[in-house]
Order: C-alpha cells, then sequence, then structure tokens
C-alpha cells in the first residue's frame, strides 16, 4: 500500500440500541434474550390497521446524545418510510427520519499526546430496528432462515459521520470515544457482540494532493473494534491496487468475512432513491420544547471527555492515565474514591492501572465485581506510604490475600508479619551478619567493584522475607561498607 500518494477517506454509520423498556412505537418489552418472537404485538409486527405512538423516553435519549455531540436539536422534526424488502422486515418498510432529522453538524474530538481532532457527526435520526433473520445449515441441504421479531420496533439511533476519518486507526478510536460517550449517558450499553451497537463504514480512496473524493464502498458486519480496523486495512489496501491496476472501484456493499480476513460483494450500494422515502402517514411531526432541551441538558453528567480534562486538571495526571481510567464511568468513580481516601492521586492512579486492572483482565470481571472497595484500598497504600509495609510485599502477598480472604491490610500484615523493618540499630545489625557471612563480596567491595552493594541489599532483603526498609537498607549499607573501606 502506498501511503505516500495515497490517503483513506473514511465515514462511520453508527446504529445504537437505546435503553429503553418498551419499543419505539409500542408498548413492547425490549429485553434482549427472551425466546424468539414473544416480544411482539400488531404494531411490531406491522398489522393493517394498526398505528405506531412515539416513545417519549427515546426521544429524551436522543436529545441527549444531540447535547453531548454539540449538535444542533431541531425543535421540529419528521418521521419516514424507509422502503425495502427483507424478510425480517414486517412492514416492508422501516420508519426512520430522512430530510427532517432530530439534530444534525455535530462532532466529536480524539485526543491524542500532544493534538486533536474534530470529526464531524453530519445527522442523528431516531429510527425502528428490524428483526432478526437466523441462518441454520448453510453447509447442508436442510439449510433454513429463521425469523425473531423481538428486535422489530427496538429503538434505535442512527449516528450518520462525516468522511473526515484519515485512517483505519482513527475511525477505531472515534468508534470507542462514542461507545463510551454512549455509556456515559447511560442511553446505550454498547454491547458490540449483541448487536445492540453496530456499525458500518464507508471507505474511498484519493490522492493526498487533491480535495476530489473517490468511488466509496460500504463495509457491513463491522461487530468489533478489531474488525472495523482490519476490514478497512484491507479495503484501503484492496482499492489503492484497483487504482494502480486502471481497474474502476465500484460503488458496492461489501460484508467482512472474519474467517478469511477480507471484503467481498453482497450488493451495488444503494442510493436514497432506492429507498423511496416518503413522509409517515401515522405519526405527526414531532415538536420538542424548548424548556424540556433545558431540563435534559441540566442532568447530563460529564462526557468521557470533560472527566478526562477533569483529571488532567485536578489530579494532575498525564493524558494516557487519564483515558484509561475514565474507560468506564465506573472505573472513573471508583479512582475518584480511592483518590479521596488516600490523599494521592497518583497513587491511586498507579495501583488501579497496574494491580487492579491486571487483576481484573486475568479473572475477566469489571470494576463492579470486584471485590476491594476504595476504602480497604486506600489502608494498603497507606500502609506503604508510611512505611510500615514494604511495596513489594503490599503487592505480592497483602494484596492478593485481602482479595481471598475479604481481611483488612493492616490485619493480614500483622498475621503474616509483614511489618517492615525501619529500626536503623536493628538493620545496622543485620547488615553487619550479612557482610560477615560474605567476606568475598566484602572484599571485592574493598577492591573497588561497587556492584556488590545490590548483592548485599538481596541478602539482606532474603533474611528478613522482604519485610526490611530498602532505602534504609541502602543509606545504612553504604555508610557500614565505607567504613570497612576505612578500616582497611
Amino acid at each position: 500500500m502506498d501511503s505516500q500518494v495515497y490517503e483513506p477517506v473514511i465515514g462511520l454509520e453508527i446504529h445504537a440500541q437505546l435503553l429503553t423498556k418498551s419499543k419505539l412505537f409500542c408498548g413492547c418489552s425490549t429485553q434482549y434474550g427472551n425466546p424468539p418472537n414473544t416480544l411482539t404485538c400488531p404494531v411490531c409486527l406491522g398489522h393493517p390497521g394498526s398505528l405506531p405512538v412515539l416513545n417519549k423516553k427515546a426521544v429524551e435519549m436522543g436529545i441527549k446524545l444531540a447535547l453531548s455531540t454539540h449538535s444542533n436539536i431541531h425543535l421540529r422534526s419528521t418521521f419516514a418510510r424507509k422502503n425495502y424488502f427483507y424478510p425480517d422486515l414486517p412492514k416492508g418498510y422501516q420508519i426512520t427520519q430522512y430530510h427532517s432529522p432530530l439534530a444534525s453538524e455535530g462532532y466529536l474530538e480524539i485526543e491524542k499526546s500532544r493534538s486533536s481532532k474534530s470529526i464531524g457527526i453530519e445527522r442523528i435520526n431516531l429510527e425502528e430496528d428490524s428483526g432478526k433473520s437466523i441462518h441454520e445449515g448453510m453447509r447442508d441441504s436442510s439449510h433454513k432462515t429463521c425469523l425473531d421479531f423481538n428486535r422489530s420496533g427496538v429503538p434505535l439511533l442512527e449516528i450518520v459521520g462525516k468522511p473526515e476519518i484519515s485512517s483505519p486507526e482513527e475511525a477505531v478510536e472515534f468508534l470507542q470515544l462514542f461507545r463510551l460517550t454512549l455509556q456515559y449517558l447511560k442511553i446505550c450499553d454498547g454491547n458490540m457482540e449483541e448487536g445492540s451497537l453496530r456499525c458500518d463504514a464507508n471507505l474511498s480512496i484519493r490522492k493526498k494532493d487533491t480535495g476530489q473524493l473517490g468511488t466509496k464502498t460500504e463495509l457491513k458486519n463491522l461487530n468489533s473494534f478489531r474488525f472495523l480496523q482490519k476490514a478497512l486495512e484491507y479495503e484501503t489496501s484492496r482499492q489503492i491496487k484497483q487504482i494502480e491496476k486502471k481497474n474502476p472501484v465500484v460503488q458496492e456493499t461489501r460484508f467482512w468475512d472474519d474467517k478469511q480476513n477480507r471484503s467481498v460483494p453482497m450488493r451495488s450500494k444503494e442510493e436514497a432513491h432506492d429507498y423511496r422515502y416518503f413522509p409517515e402517514p401515522d405519526l405527526p411531526p414531532l415538536v420538542i420544547n424548548e424548556e424540556w432541551v433545558h431540563q435534559i441538558e441540566d442532568s447530563l453528567p460529564e462526557t468521557p471527555q470533560q472527566k478526562r480534562h477533569r483529571f488532567c486538571k485536578e489530579y494532575q495526571l498525564p493524558l494516557y492515565d487519564a483515558k484509561v481510567l475514565t474507560s468506564s464511568s465506573r472505573l472513573a468513580d471508583y479512582y475518584e474514591q480511592l483518590a479521596e481516601a488516600t490523599h494521592n492521586p497518583k497513587q491511586a492512579s498507579n495501583w488501579i492501572m497496574r494491580e487492579v486492572l491486571q487483576h481484573l483482565k486475568e479473572n475477566n470481571i469489571d470494576i463492579d465485581q470486584f471485590r476491594l472497595s476504595p476504602q480497604d484500598l486506600s489502608e494498603l497504600i497507606l500502609l506503604v506510604e508510611k512505611n510500615k509495609v514494604s511495596i513489594r510485599a503490599a503487592k505480592e502477598k497483602i494484596f492478593p490475600e485481602m482479595i481471598r480472604s475479604q481481611k483488612k491490610a493492616s490485619t493480614i500484615m500483622e498475621e503474616k508479619d509483614l511489618s517492615q523493618i525501619s529500626d536503623e540499630t536493628q538493620l545496622r545489625e543485620l547488615i553487619h551478619k550479612v557482610i560477615e557471612k560474605n567476606p568475598k563480596p566484602l572484599q571485592q567491595y574493598l577492591n573497588g567493584k561497587t556492584q556488590v552493594v545490590g548483592f548485599f541489599v538481596g541478602q539482606v532483603m532474603k533474611e528478613t522475607k522482604g519485610t526490611a526498609n530498602p532505602q534504609l537498607v541502602n543509606q545504612i549499607l553504604k555508610k557500614v561498607l565505607d567504613s570497612y573501606k576505612n578500616n582497611s
């Protein structure tokens, strides 16, 4: 791939399933995982004579996202019928917004260590989801397709991004931030495997010295961040090869085959006129009260970006630390409680980013399932800061035992006799004993081989089972060794 000559131009289309209790136009439950076709009614199945009624909570969630992405909220918007014929679309059309969306012209800003970039959002639409086709026996003669309409009518937000993304890595970063924003707002759980957050990507190639866009393709089946990056990398390379061979890039929809690691053609890319949009006759225009918008704005939580900036400023954290600690709102809350309890924001950050996150990863759990409260962990951190226990003993012995037994740090320290030795007289006696047991290294030191200091420190730590204060051991050891040198 000649990245010096060509660059990809990428735009994402994101569908976020909203966390409402009922569907967009009827009272059926949106609960996930129920037996097929048990959460349906004449409205979401499109029976003749049934009439849709708009879910106010879904509108509120859409306004929350619009406010959090700096979008212009349209106080008057309309619904339309998007006509297409799939087996899992019972009405033969989808109720969505097109000519007059809920919001438009927003952006999200992705941050790097020394710069940031705003990526535009063209529009935010409210729409209903389709059902689900389940294919069975694909490789034998028993092949059949079953239809589950439980998902039909579930409220979605369709977010159409502008083609302002310049690399697969940027696309992943943008989607990750978007997902995190939805989760902070508590309007979508962001579960890509279950399909509650879905992403399609439009990609075209152009020469770097021109503003002219090339022919775009749309990529489907991008249900993980890894698939998104791999699909965009593949499609970028494929289109550049086509251009260099003087072959045309065909405007089409392509399916990402994660087993073969390649995109394959699905169908020609539809244009707006293919869907024959026309106003939904059974729904009046959606008119939003400006006062209601202000009430929603006042109730908004911090966005991930706002929290990152505050952590950097208030706790003096590097941007990298702040990004990790705000990777979920619950982890950010845990950090703030720990920072307050220890009065040491940097140490709180260090313990979470190393020991806590390592434990969560090894056990495949979230911070909600972590067995130590911020107050319990703060006691251990403070024991280290007060030199009552060594950092090594704290991390290797006390921390795991606290998780296992749910005992306090001070209790484990006493039971396992892990109190750090910081008494200078006691340490000096131990150091003399260690030196007397090791005359050869002592002679090496006297001959100028200062590296053996580390050997003596290790022996003292071994003698005390890791409970000696290492900083104090170093200080006293150098004085004792120098006294031997002066007396030799």
